[in-house]
Formats: C-alpha cells, sequence, structure tokens
C-alpha cells in the first residue's frame, strides 16, 4: 500500500498526531492514508468524555480495552486519527472532539469540509 502524499489540511507537511497511545491508519502517528483506507482515518482529534460515550453509543467503541488487539482503550485528552464521517457525523450531533489541523490530512477536505475542521481547531 502506498500512502498518499503527507500533506495536511494547512497545505504543509502532514505533523504527527499521537505516538502515545500509537495511532493512524498505518500506526505510524501521523494521520496519513492511502486507497486501501476506505474509512479516510485522517481527522486528527482530541478526544473528549463526550464524543467517546457517543462513539460508543452509535457503534464504536474506542474507549474499552482490547488487549487482543494490543489497544488499550482511549480517553479524554487522547489524539487519534479519527474517521473523516464519523467526525462529520459527530459534527452534525453537536459533539465532535477538537481537531489539530496540523496533524489533519488534506484527503479529510474530501469528506468534512474545511469550513466545519476550522470551526473545532484546537492547535
Amino acid at each position: 500500500m502506498e500512502k498518499d502524499p503527507a500533506i495536511n489540511v494547512l497545505g504543509e507537511a502532514l505533523a504527527p498526531c499521537s505516538a502515545n497511545p500509537l495511532t493512524g491508519y498505518f500506526r505510524d502517528a501521523h494521520c496519513n492514508t492511502c486507497a486501501a483506507d476506505t474509512g479516510s482515518h485522517t481527522v486528527c482529534v482530541v478526544l473528549t468524555a463526550e464524543f467517546l460515550a457517543y462513539s460508543k453509543y452509535v457503534g464504536n467503541d474506542l474507549s474499552t480495552p482490547r488487549p487482543e488487539y494490543r489497544f488499550a482503550g482511549l480517553k479524554p485528552g487522547d489524539s487519534w486519527c479519527l474517521c473523516a464521517a464519523r467526525f462529520l457525523q459527530a459534527h452534525d450531533e453537536g459533539c465532535a472532539p477538537m481537531v489539530k489541523l496540523a496533524s489533519t490530512h488534506k484527503r479529510a477536505t474530501e469528506v468534512v469540509p474545511i469550513e466545519v475542521l476550522n470551526l473545532y481547531q484546537a492547535d
């Protein structure tokens, strides 16, 4: 799988999102993507308790540890590469987390308008 160019929504080099917990489609600490990443794990967010509860409610439990996948579970304050469509859904529902624009891949804007991402700017 060849990664897309690592450019963020600001047109600059993609900054890391999180190494602890290790995130990204490629688990390389960046919100890199490629054609095989059908979920577009491109939005670097700072998780909140409200968003984690919402995500669990809609069927994606990110907070429960899953040792069989070497996944410790996420907590408020963690940064994570989130699926662009899930971010947009959370925005529509009024519970989107803050976004690290420097760490958000430019391909996120294929799903989420840059104006929406800017509303949640954390960096």
